[in-house]
Formats: C-alpha cells, structure tokens, sequence
C-alpha cells in the first residue's frame, strides 16, 4: 500500500475485525509494537468504547503494549506524537467521521464510519473512499513516517 510504505501488512481476520495490519519496523532493544490496522468492524465485541454502528470501516493507529515507556512516550505524555496529531488532524478534517484518541488504550487514533445507510451495491466504492481520504490525512499529518521511524517529535504543519 504506497500510504504505509517501510511497514510489514498481514491480514487480520480475529474476532470482529477483518482488514490488515501495518507494523513499523521492529527497532533494537524496544519490545513495543506500533502502527496501523485498516479495514471493517463486523461487530462492536470489545470494541464499545468507540460506540460502534457495524459493519462499519475503520482506521486506527496503534502503540502496544498500554503501558509501556513507548506508549508513554509516543502517547500519554504532554506533547506526545498521537496527542499533537490529534490536534493537527482535527484542523484538517471538518466534517464527520473525525478521529478520536484514546490515552489509555492501544488503539490511539481512531476514525470509523457505519456502511449501514450505504446502499450494498456501493460498499466497495464508499469504503475505498473512506480509507483513501483517512491515510492522506495521517500522512499529511506526519504520523506515518514518524511513527515508521521511531521519532516522538511534533507533526510539521504543511502550508496550504
């Protein structure tokens, strides 16, 4: 996927999710695990806390393990990575679905959307859509690379 370039994809069919998931580059000596899943929620299962309308698409951003030094690095602390690019993002985007974050979770940075009112013939198209749009905004954001490559520092703000 050009969006997540320099990230390991595997297919993710677990519980109430399907899509893939995009692992950063392992870094030595750090145990933590970081990056991106990008795919549908069937069902809400343990996923509540995002009050969920499935199936829906959804698009997250992930440090694991809750807990750790990088979790507390790259997002808990003041002026963390996921705190700045959450505020960056919420600049970007006007309209819903907006992202949502989570502090205390390994699911950081979360955008999701119900496929309900969608007629099925336009599943595809419409979701296609909602994935393209939500990585140009974590790319534009910065959080891809910085995240790809280990760096807890502010996202650039682009020019207009």
């Amino acid at each position: 996927m050009p969006y997540l370039q320099g990230y390991r994809g595997s297919f993710v069919a677990r519980g109430s999710m399907r899509g893939y998931r995009f692992a950063a580059p392992a870094k030595r000596g750090v145990k933590s695990k970081a990056g991106f899943f990008i795919g549908y929620l069937l069902k809400p299962g343990n996923y509540d806390f995002l009050n969920a309308a499935p199936p829906e698409c959804i698009a997250f951003a992930f440090v694991q393990p809750t807990g750790s030094a990088f979790h507390k690095e790259m997002v808990v602390r003041e002026g963390s990575l996921f705190r700045k690019t959450t505020e960056y993002i919420g600049w970007l985007t006007h309209r819903p679905p907006r992202f949502a974050f989570f502090d205390d979770r390994e699911i950081a940075l979360v955008r999701h959307f119900s496929m309900r009112a969608w007629p099925k013939a336009k599943h595809a198209h419409y979701s296609r859509n909602f994935f393209i749009e939500t990585l140009a905004w974590l790319v534009r954001s910065g959080l891809v690379a910085k995240l790809r490559d280990g760096k807890a520092a502010e996202p650039e703000r682009n020019q207009r």
